[in-house]
């Protein structure tokens, strides 16, 4: 289970949290200009949370230099990759969010790429299969969701600047129309005004709101108060993104899998104008901060996350 969401007020912030019932050793891996990311010599610098595999990072979520930012969610069930292919661009599903955030400045870029390659279901290795996933991929203008189904990939503009899980993209967006009559505003009696109805506490504009954890829910939660949060007076767009994907986070003992509990093991807050990386653990819930910083060098920067 997992949420990201992006935010352009007072600057232009995305983020996700990433639920699940164990870690895989996280850790803020800055990829260099000159490391070489499979199939590209020189690229954009990355940053992002990433699991290192054999001096390789495979990236969860992550931003690049030139501010465009990206994450992987989980869409089993749905996501769909195709064999390589003799001729064509092949990028193995492992290697997509690196692949657009070293070779695209922007979403239109981005958007461009995703059309040209065949994505894969080539494994990293023989214990780590094709994960499946869909993407949102975010710059400071607009949002864009990248989900290969049936080995087709389908971009969609994500006016609603968040994303889950399952199902769809498309489904989840059409859902929200079940949900619009919900408001920030105090609600009038619609039901019958003959009987004189009237609210008895602040809120009840937004009854009917779903609070589970299920990755509609939310997408509807998400959504709502990303689209009507208020900046207070001197509050910056990254605390302000912090709150609303607080309104997500999944507390120990609320979600079971298995003999375990699935727990938001982070979450991340990337600041694309000035190249930060923002995040706070399950442990730990105070913010750490890693700065893209230097872009040259070829070897990877790691900085361990207490997951």
């Amino acid at each position: 289970m997992c949420t990201a969401v992006s935010f352009r007020k007072r600057g232009f912030y995305f983020g996700r949290t990433l639920d699940n019932d164990s870690s895989f050793g996280e850790e803020v891996v800055i990829a260099p200009r000159g490391f070489y990311l499979r199939g590209a010599r020189e690229h954009y610098a990355i940053i992002g949370m990433a699991t290192v595999r054999e001096g390789y990072p495979l990236y969860y979520d992550g931003m690049n230099e030139k501010g465009l930012c990206m994450a992987g969610l989980n869409f089993p069930g749905n996501a769909g990759y195709n064999p390589p292919s003799a001729g064509a661009e092949n990028v193995p599903q492992y290697n997509l969010l690196p692949h657009i955030l070293g070779s695209c400045a922007s979403v239109a870029e981005a958007a461009r790429a995703l059309k040209a390659i065949n994505l894969t279901d080539e494994p990293f290795s023989a214990d780590m299969p094709a994960a499946p996933l869909h993407w949102m991929i975010s710059d400071g203008q607009r949002d864009l969701v990248a989900e290969c189904v049936e080995g087709r990939m389908q971009l969609y503009e994500n006016t609603v600047g968040v994303l889950t899980n399952n199902p769809p993209f498309p489904v989840q967006y059409a859902a929200l129309s079940d949900y619009m009559a919900l408001s920030s505003d105090e609600p009038r009696n619609a039901f019958c005004p003959a009987l004189g109805l009237k609210p008895y506490c602040k809120g009840m504009g937004a009854m009917g709101l779903p609070g589970d954890y299920s990755s509609h829910s939310r997408f509807v939660r998400a959504a709502f108060v990303r689209n009507n949060y208020e900046l207070c007076e001197g509050e910056d767009g990254e605390s302000a993104l912090a709150r609303i994907l607080s309104a997500v986070e999944v507390p120990r003992g609320c979600c079971r899998s298995g003999d375990g509990w699935e727990v938001t093991l982070y979450s991340s807050r990337m600041d694309a104008a000035h190249g930060v990386y923002s995040y706070t653990t399950y442990k730990n819930r105070a913010a750490e901060r890693v700065a893209l910083g230097g872009v040259s060098g070829d070897a990877l920067v790691r900085f361990t996350a207490d997951t």
